[in-house]
């Protein structure tokens, strides 16, 4: 529930964020929140670092063809929600397909050009992409003959990740976990380009994980309230169905966020009245990591921000929904690590909260446990110092060069 990346809000494609002082260039596209929730953490996590001014962030798409940009995200949106069988095909297509690749010297001449105006007139030290395709324009500059500057990839996908993702050149990658790292070495990628850091979730994490958790449900005495937060996203086909079924538990405590549908809170709010314990009912709210960290279990799809805070939050994850493709090794990666549950009708949920909650939380505890291992608040921070440290023109501290462009064309296909 997080605002999107504006940096397109003036007639002048180029007057966003302007600073002279860039040391990062932070490079994101709005297909997915993920992309926005870790370039905004990245970019908070670098001014940290080294001040105001020194993390610009710009989606390339937006800025060079805003209406087209706007289009095409509905569209995404709703083959995802309403097509998704068509989507996973498409996905696999575009996973094992060189015509995407080599399309895009012709489709995207206008964002190529704009990069290379933000490259020149920022003159980052170092460039993060929190989405793949930056990669394959970065390197087709490379090769008419922009000087060109140590470049990374911050993964956000879990384990089915896109070969979009590596079969364009960079310095290094940085994934979320060890799994997604397994599957980078598996594809060919060098084992000293790929980093583990955790996925970069908002600073709130790190600075209040140590005092932020729900009630403990083996205390001993009164056994508090199980809280469950309910994160209804566009799409979801069993929303007020779903919401019926958890306002009728009344010894649980529910907080609803419904993000801009304002018509559905008005529903829920309708629905939680006259209700012995009270239910929150939130529209847009920027509180997902307090709430995330002081709830018990999170119902949501398997969305990469979302599954990587509740992560982060150490909050069992209840999924009710999985777009195919990209968010099937997020679930995947919950399910290897004995963490929450697959539940995508009401009922289910409902029986999979009951399992969790019973015996004083017994089931609920060991997901809390299994949790602790993946959970890297600091991931930001990580990665801002590391690429912060790399020296002008160079790789990582500790790290040989990386070959140059083009000189292992059987790892990187033009």
């Amino acid at each position: 529930m997080s605002p999107p990346i504006t940096t397109c809000a003036t007639a002048d494609p180029l007057d966003v964020e302007r600073s002279r002082t860039a040391r990062v260039l932070i490079l994101t596209a709005g297909f997915g929140e993920g992309h926005n929730a870790a370039a905004r953490a990245l970019a908070a996590a670098v001014e940290a670092e080294a001040g105001p001014g020194s993390a610009p962030v710009a989606d390339v798409f937006a800025l060079a063809a805003p209406r087209l940009n706007a289009l095409s995200r509905r569209a995404y949106l709703g083959l995802i929600n309403h097509a998704p069988q068509l989507w996973r095909h498409t996905y696999a297509w575009m996973d094992r397909s060189a015509l995407v690749t080599q399309s895009f010297g012709l489709l995207l001449r206008r964002e190529q050009r704009l990069l290379a105006m933000l490259l020149q007139r920022d003159r980052p030290r170092v460039v993060l992409s929190t989405y793949p395709i930056y990669a394959y324009l970065l390197a087709r500059l490379a090769r008419s003959g922009l000087p060109t500057v140590p470049h990374y990839n911050v993964v956000t996908d879990s384990i089915s990740i896109h070969s979009l993702w590596w079969r364009a050149p960079c310095d290094g990658w940085f994934v979320p976990n060890e799994d997604s790292a397994d599957v980078l070495l598996q594809a060919g990628l060098p084992p000293d380009r790929v980093q583990v850091c955790g996925f970069p979730v908002h600073s709130f994490f790190h600075a209040h994980e140590d005092e932020l958790f729900p009630p403990d449900l083996a205390a001993t005495g009164p056994a508090p309230a199980p809280r469950v937060l309910c994160i209804i996203h566009s799409g979801n086909r069993h929303a007020e169905a779903t919401a019926r079924r958890l306002l009728a538990e009344s010894d649980w405590e529910v907080t609803f966020a419904v993000g801009r549908n304002e018509r559905l809170r008005r529903r829920l709010c309708a629905l939680a009245a006259g209700r012995a314990r009270p239910a929150q009912i939130l529209g847009w709210t920027d509180q997902i990591p307090r709430l995330l960290m002081t709830h018990h279990a999170v119902v949501s799809k398997a969305g990469g921000a979302t599954t990587q805070e509740a992560i982060a939050a150490r909050c069992p994850m209840i999924v009710n929904q999985i777009v195919p493709g990209q968010e099937e090794g997020n679930y995947e990666l919950l399910r290897r690590h004995g963490v929450g549950a697959l539940a995508e009708t009401p009922e289910a949920i409902i029986a999979a909260l009951w399992r969790a909650f019973a015996d004083r939380g017994r089931v609920w505890q060991a997901w809390r446990s299994a949790l602790a291992p993946l959970a890297r608040t600091g991931a930001a921070r990580e990665i801002a110092r590391r690429v912060l440290a790399t020296p002008a023109g160079g790789s990582l501290p500790g790290l040989p060069d990386p070959e140059p462009i083009g000189a292992n064309p059987a790892l990187f296909p033009p």
